[in-house]
C-alpha cells in the first residue's frame, strides 16, 4: 500500500478561491475506489503505487477539463513494501510518541 499527497492548482487567472475546483476533484476521487482525506493544503490518498500514479494523472488532466490552460501539480508518494500503511497511521505513530514522552 502506498500513500499519495497531491495538490492540483489551475493557473488560469481565476479568482483566488479554489473550493469549487477542489470539490470537483473530490468527486473524481470518490469514484476512484481509493480511500482519501482532504486537508487544508491538498489531499492524501491510499492505494497501490500504480493506482496512485494513474489517479494523479487523472486529477491533473481534470484541471485542463475545467478550462485551465496551465496546471501546477505537486505530489509526494510514500510506497512502503515492508508492511501495510494506511491513512492516519503516521499521525497515530507521532501522537503515540508524544503521549509516551509525557508520561
Amino acid at each position: 500500500m502506498a500513500i499519495l499527497d497531491i495538490t492540483v492548482i489551475p493557473l488560469d487567472g481565476r479568482s483566488s478561491g479554489f473550493s469549487d475546483f477542489v470539490a470537483g476533484l473530490q468527486e473524481l476521487l470518490a469514484g476512484s475506489g481509493c480511500s482519501y482525506r482532504l486537508h487544508d493544503m491538498g489531499t492524501t490518498v491510499e492505494g497501490s503505487a500504480s493506482e496512485l500514479f494513474a489517479l494523479a494523472g487523472r486529477l491533473h488532466e481534470e484541471a485542463f477539463g475545467t478550462g485551465a490552460r496551465r496546471v501546477y501539480t505537486v505530489m509526494k508518494i510514500d510506497d512502503r513494501r515492508d508492511r501495510q500503511v494506511r491513512l492516519g497511521d503516521k499521525i497515530a505513530s507521532v501522537q503515540a510518541k508524544i503521549a509516551d514522552s509525557r508520561e
